[in-house]
Formats: C-alpha cells, sequence, structure tokens
C-alpha cells in the first residue's frame, strides 16, 4: 500500500464522508507546485480553491505567522490587538469610504455576519432577501438559506426567512423583485461555485441603481473574487460600484482561515454592543497572515502580474482546437474552461494523471483558480499538457459509458 493510500484510509475511517475520499493526500507545497504522500508533484492551479493568493511557503507568510505564533496567538474578542486594528485599517483603505469591518473565520461566517448586520439596519415592513439563483453564500443555515443551489439548499430547510431568487445578471427579474419590503439583494460579481459565470457587463451598477431606488440594501459576496483575483484589488472596483456591506475571505488569509465583512456608510455602525461576535475572529495569527498577503500583492505587484498572467491563459486557451473544449470564461487568474459535454470530472482526474490539479467546478465546467504568482512558463506547461487531458477524458468518459 502507498503512503496516499494509507492515510486516505485513515481518512475514510476517522472523517465525517461530506467530503468523499479525495483522491490525492498532499504533504508539502513550494510555491505553485505541491507534492503529493509518496512525493509525486503537481502543477497548483486551483490554489486551496482560489485561497493560496502567494503559493504555498511564501517566505513573507511563513516569516509573519511564525511571528506572531511566537508573539501573541490569541486573544478572543475581550481584548485589543494590534493586528486586527492594522488589518481593518488596510482594507478599508483598500475599499475607500466610510467603513468599518467585522473580522471572521471564513466566508460563510462573513456572510453570515452581513445577514445579520442588513437585518439589523432595515427599516419597518422589510421582510424579504433577494439572491441570485445557482449563486452561492456558504453552507450554514444563514448563508444557504441565500445560496441558489437547491441540491445543497433544499434537504436543509426550512429556514424561517423569505429568500426569493432570480436569475444571475437579469435585471429586469431583479428590478421587477426588489421594492420597498426587500431587505436587501445578495448577490456575486461572477459566481464562483456555478462555474466562474461573469454577469453582464454593468450588471452592479444595475444592482446599485435598483437598491438606490427601493431602499434595499446591496450586499456584494466577493469571497472568491476578492483580494487580487480578477488582477483588482475588488472586482466591482471595474464597474466603480460600491455595495453597502462587503464580504471576504479566502485569498485574504492566503492559506490561514479568515473573513471580513465590511460595512460602508450607516451599515458600518449598524450592529450595537452584543449583536454578533467570534471567539476566533479577528486571531491575530489569522491577521498577520492577511497582513503579509496584502503587503506581498503590493510589494511584488501581484495585481498587474495577475491581469498580465489572466490574459496569457486566456489568449493561449483561446489558441486550442478540441472537440471537448467549447471555451473559456472570466477574469484575471480566476477562470473557467467550457466543456461541450458534461465530462469535468473525467478532465479534473486526467489533469491529475498529468500533474495538474485543476478544480470540476460544474459538470460542464473546469476552474482555474492558480497562485497569483504563476509564471508564464508554468501556464506554458498546462497549455501544452491540455489537448492531452482532453483526449484521455473523452477516452475515460467513453469506456464509462460502453
Amino acid at each position: 500500500m502507498t503512503n496516499g493510500s494509507h492515510l486516505r484510509e485513515r481518512f475514510a475511517a476517522s472523517l465525517m464522508p461530506t467530503y468523499g475520499v479525495p483522491p490525492i493526500a498532499l504533504t508539502l507545497g513550494r510555491g505553485c507546485e505541491v507534492y503529493d504522500a509518496d512525493g509525486r508533484q503537481y502543477l497548483d492551479l486551483i490554489a486551496g480553491i482560489a485561497v493560496s493568493s502567494l503559493g504555498h511557503g511564501h517566505p513573507a507568510l511563513v516569516k509573519a505567522v511564525a511571528h506572531q505564533a511566537a508573539t501573541l496567538a490569541h486573544t478572543s474578542n475581550l481584548f485589543v490587538h494590534e493586528r486586527e486594528v492594522q488589518l481593518a485599517e488596510r482594507l478599508i483603505g483598500l475599499v475607500g469610504g466610510d467603513a468599518k469591518v467585522f473580522f471572521t473565520n471564513s466566508g460563510t461566517e462573513a456572510n453570515e455576519a452581513a445577514l445579520k448586520l442588513v437585518k439589523r439596519a432595515a427599516g419597518p415592513g422589510r421582510h424579504y432577501f433577494v439572491a441570485a439563483s445557482h449563486g452561492f453564500h456558504g453552507r450554514t443555515s444563514g448563508a444557504l438559506a441565500l445560496t441558489g443551489k437547491e441540491a445543497i439548499r433544499e434537504p436543509f430547510g426550512p429556514f424561517g426567512m423569505d429568500v426569493r431568487f432570480v436569475p444571475h445578471g437579469d435585471l429586469d427579474a431583479l428590478a421587477d423583485a426588489v421594492d420597498e419590503h426587500c431587505v436587501a439583494v445578495f448577490t456575486e460579481p461572477t459566481q464562483g461555485e456555478a462555474g466562474v459565470v461573469p454577469a453582464p457587463e454593468g450588471y452592479l451598477a444595475g444592482v446599485r441603481r435598483i437598491c438606490d431606488d427601493t431602499g434595499a440594501a446591496f450586499v456584494l459576496d466577493e469571497i472568491q473574487s476578492g483580494i487580487g483575483r480578477t488582477g483588482l484589488w475588488f472586482a466591482h472596483q471595474a464597474e466603480d460600484v460600491r455595495p453597502d456591506v462587503l464580504t471576504l475571505a479566502k485569498g485574504l488569509g492566503g492559506g490561514l482561515p479568515i473573513g471580513a465583512c465590511v460595512g460602508f456608510g450607516r451599515y458600518a455602525d449598524a450592529f450595537a454592543k452584543g449583536d454578533h461576535g467570534s471567539t476566533f475572529g479577528g486571531n491575530p495569527v489569522a491577521c498577520a497572515a492577511a497582513l503579509a498577503v496584502l503587503d506581498t500583492i503590493e510589494s511584488e505587484n501581484l495585481l498587474a502580474h495577475t491581469a498580465v498572467m489572466g490574459d496569457l491563459l486566456a489568449e493561449q486557451l483561446d489558441t486550442i482546437d478540441h472537440p471537448l473544449l467549447a471555451g473559456q470564461r472570466g477574469s484575471g487568474l480566476w477562470r473557467a474552461l467550457e466543456l461541450t459535454a458534461p465530462h469535468a470530472a473525467h478532465v479534473q482526474e486526467q489533469a491529475a494523471v498529468r500533474g495538474f490539479l485543476v478544480n470540476a467546478v460544474a459538470p460542464h465546467a473546469i476552474r482555474i483558480a492558480p497562485p497569483l504568482v504563476i509564471t508564464p512558463e508554468q501556464i506554458g506547461l498546462f497549455i501544452e499538457a491540455l489537448p492531452t487531458i482532453l483526449d484521455a477524458a473523452e477516452a475515460a468518459a467513453t469506456k464509462e459509458q460502453q
């Protein structure tokens, strides 16, 4: 039995089966490369689902985390510490405007905080929410109620709140759904878990206008798209639009668990003392990691690098002529390969066989979200291998159907 097989057996015996048993056991990461328990090397093109912004083992992140862990690892919310204040100040500087921050441990917790925040700020008579079909905001009860993926939402209802779903990117449907009784609109600039599906140009500006007209809060989930993933600090900056509440996580900590709920204007102070809390939210080590991520993105000019590498990836994908590849979509280093048949699982498997980690996010879509430090040479390796990967995926699908 290989080391990986043994570790997977132990996983199956000791962990709840919510993920099945993942096919690969990883033990080491360096930059954009990771290694499994048997020493096999892979090019990491998913980065822990858009989390490992700086890749693996980046010296700045390692130094910040080690120093903070040795200095002060935890305080709870009963005490103030420097890293939390620094990080809040940095985020406010990046988003601009009159804002305040609440720190969480994850994206779903950031959305739970946002849900409570807009409820607290809502005027009388507001009682329902609007969210997008196929959207994803998390798996805790409030965030799940706002998640427009029926397969994961319906088994755990009812949720005790009125949520109305409209098609992503359809401003006419949104305008029809939102009135003076709506508490908030929750949406994503691009639907990550639906398969990296961008909204039409001008959509966020349209959401802003509808919310302004009705008084509903505009909550923008940038859990995946934020912190440089699209080549900007935040995807909404491409449309020069500001939401009322912004939620962040994933890439913010570069691998450490941290999320943030940012409230603007009257939403900055809508919570009163005792309205919300988190024992681990704003943890010194996680905040130190996030500060290292922000510092490194700036010092290494990774926003511009991400934009250039994203364009290179898109251009090279567009040159591939293969019957299984319909095209690509997305922005920056957040892309989906659009497939002509529902063979994404086979593409993911065959990519791994050849040393590339990608994500079958939907039956017809492969998500690509590598570390922001990926190089042209590494992109070239994947592009060179992709036709063979697609051939092998088609063959595997054909064999399965026989």
